[in-house]
């Protein structure tokens, strides 16, 4: 049986799995498989569909979707993280994270959104173009929503919620699918470049994700530092393995790998956003350019008139 929350860590003992063990833990989880399988039928007839129109889509598109993407999203749901996600904190908070923003990333480097863009065509691809355009999309892929959207779902972690949801299989299956979408719905508008931005916009959203730096962190550190058991979930029973933490180390094992990953995740977003934006603003600046002195006299006029009002 594990500790208790107030059981004394010996300076010696190992809290955390051999990398052997981490490595090696593995189980069978239906739903995981069943949305491997369709994301990878999906993906791959686009492939095969552009190949006999002729049309180039790169090798390394498809690699990093199946190695990186559909690769992480298995180690994570059927690896150490799946194995343990009831029993340790640690395991289900990382799973979580890792599910809603190392996932997405790492799937989005497959572009999705421009392989359907390039199979699609008449009304599917006029139905694809208009639920991307939507305005649930839009939010889930502006950069104000998704601080909030992380400070909402990190906060769940400091209550009993988060036991209820760690210990019940429908939940971890829930989570399987759910948790990576809306990561998705975060990222893919970002890196696909969905949405039209203009420069003052992306240079708002780049401010905003440096004040998600510090608000993903709030969570992380409450849990970290709290001496009580915020899940209110006793220890577990039966026989476990010598590495086992006691419940409050467990605890705190949460706090520092969910602080880790939420402040790692945002970095690729950083340099996303500044890309972006460096983009926008040179093509802004050429449009500028190519103006003719009538039409940036024209322009001047309608922007001052428009300061009066």
């Amino acid at each position: 049986m594990a500790e208790s929350a107030d059981t004394p860590q010996s300076g010696n003992r190992v809290v955390t799995p051999s990398i052997l063990s981490f490595l090696t833990s593995w189980r069978l989880d239906i739903v995981t498989v069943a949305a491997l399988v369709i994301a990878a039928v999906l993906y791959g007839a686009g492939v095969v569909s552009l190949r006999r129109r002729d049309i180039h889509w790169p090798i390394r598109r498809t690699l990093f979707f199946f190695l990186f993407g559909l690769g992480s999203f298995a180690f994570v749901n059927l690896g150490f993280f799946g194995v343990w996600n009831q029993d340790l904190r640690w395991a289900f908070t990382t799973r979580i994270a890792l599910l809603l923003f190392a996932v997405p990333g790492l799937i989005s480097l497959g572009a999705p959104i421009t392989l359907s863009r390039l199979v699609l065509s008449g009304a599917p691809l006029r139905v694809m173009d208009a639920v991307l355009q939507s305005l649930p999309v839009r939010i889930f892929g502006n950069a104000i929503f998704a601080p909030l959207f992380a400070l909402a779902a990190f906060c769940v972690f400091l209550t009993p919620l988060s036991g209820s949801l760690r210990e019940s299989p429908v939940a971890a299956s829930v989570i399987t699918i759910l948790v990576p979408l809306v990561g998705l719905l975060m990222v893919l508008p970002i890196v696909e470049r969905t949405t039209q931005r203009a420069s003052f916009y992306i240079t708002v959203e780049f401010m905003l994700v440096f004040v998600e730096l510090v608000m993903d962190a709030i969570p992380a550190i409450l849990i970290r530092l709290n001496d009580n058991i915020l899940d209110h979930v006793g220890p577990v029973a039966g026989a476990l393995p010598s590495w086992f933490p006691s419940l409050l180390r467990d605890q705190q094992l949460s706090g520092d790998f969910l602080w880790f990953i939420a402040e790692v995740a945002d970095v690729p977003i950083l340099i996303l956003l500044f890309i972006r934006w460096s983009r926008v603003d040179k093509k802004e600046a050429k449009n500028l350019d190519d103006l003719t002195d009538e039409e940036m006299d024209a322009l001047t006029a309608e922007h001052l008139r428009s300061r009066r009002d």
